[in-house]
């Protein structure tokens, strides 16, 4: 009688086991399918953020009444050509969700790529194997949040620096409000970049230039650590733009001497200059590709970085790793300062040298 109760209990035991072994397994597996979703949409939030978009996204919420997700936003002016100009609000995309009419022509954006493409009344967009558009791309012209930062630095430094060339000629020479904390950042690029690397005879030459890529880059860079997600430094096409202008300048304004000791050195058995003078002119070419990778690779990081970590928090869902994620992120985020600024300083300071390489005087008896 003992064994038959013994047995029962067993059985039971081992059924009343197998019960909770299925339940916390599927808890486990839907805590873990869980995860995964919230992992793969943060992975597509910062693929999206590295991207030009079409609209500032500030935040967005889900109605409960309607179930659909309403997004607030600053939307910016479309312009395409197609057949002619077409002008609309990037709100009425509705992030791809939407298809524009204008004419007999549909217009829909595709979400991945953020880019607008040529569609039907339906919205259809049909993809290749890797998953890319395949439909036909009209002219697009619009004012991107990439170029609508561009347009406001730059509005941004010519008032700036114009009521600050003001101020300092109204008061003799002295600097005032704010010119008290541009003045010093404006005589270190002078004094300690342009004239060590240049030199005294030529560097006022360049001097605008070197002023304003390094504001350039550095507001830039500052305004891409706001809330408002700007990458525009991060961006490769912004700094192949920046690097080409130190490219065209260094070669444009390089001297007989520069040219000579790049295709004919001075000095150097024959042999050697055949087998060196390909190697100098490429190195002609690399090092304006330095510039735009370097400045390209380290902001385009750093936002990967910060938003991976934010991004953390919503993974753990606990206080001690969503704590220790908002630490790190807040300590990457300190860090971004001192790198906006670094960056601009290494851009800077890197094309002063290059000008300085192609404006040197050499003695070529010595």
């Amino acid at each position: 009688m003992n064994k038959q109760r013994h047995l029962a209990f067993t059985i039971l035991i081992f059924f009343f086991g197998l019960t909770i072994g299925r339940s916390s397994t599927s808890v486990v597996e839907k805590d873990k399918n869980l995860k995964q979703d919230v992992k793969s949409e943060i992975k597509e939030y910062i693929n999206h953020h590295l991207k030009d978009s079409h609209s500032f996204s500030i935040t967005s919420y889900k109605d409960e009444k309607t179930g659909k997700t309403v997004y607030i936003e600053l939307p910016l002016p479309v312009i395409l050509y197609d057949n002619g100009l077409k002008f609309f609000w990037s709100s009425a995309l509705k992030h791809g969700k939407k298809v524009v009419a204008i004419g007999e022509n549909f217009y829909k954006l595709e979400y991945h790529d953020s880019k607008i493409y040529k569609t039907d009344k339906e919205g259809t967009i049909t993809y290749d194997s890797d998953h890319r558009p395949l439909n036909e791309k009209p002219l697009d012209f619009s004012i991107t949040k990439n170029i609508a930062t561009i347009l406001l630095v730059s509005i941004m430094m010519l008032l700036l620096f114009v009521s600050l060339a003001k101020s300092f000629k109204q008061n003799k020479g002295i600097s005032k409000g704010m010119g008290r904390f541009f003045e010093p950042i404006i005589l270190y690029i002078r004094d300690e970049i342009a004239i060590p690397n240049i030199g005294e005879k030529k560097y006022r030459n360049y001097m605008s230039f070197l002023l304003t890529v390094f504001f350039f880059i550095w507001f830039l860079n500052m305004l891409g650590l706001t809330p408002l997600g700007v990458n525009v430094t991060g961006n490769i096409a912004v700094t192949f733009s920046l690097a080409l202008l130190t490219f065209i300048i260094t070669n444009v304004t390089a001297n007989k001497n520069y040219w000579g000791h790049i295709f004919w050195m001075p000095g150097v058995p024959v042999i050697i200059k055949i087998i060196l003078a390909p190697i100098e002119l490429l190195g002609v070419f690399i090092k304006p590709f330095s510039l735009l990778i370097r400045l390209y690779a380290n902001i385009q990081a750093g936002h990967i970085v910060l938003m991976s970590l934010i991004g953390l928090m919503f993974v753990f869902q606990n206080w001690v790793g969503s704590s220790l994620s908002f630490g790190l992120a807040f300590f990457i985020s300190i860090i971004e300062i001192l790198v906006a600024l670094l960056q601009a300083y290494i851009f800077t300071m890197l094309s002063a040298l290059y000008f300085g390489f192609a404006v040197a005087e050499h003695d070529e008896e010595h």
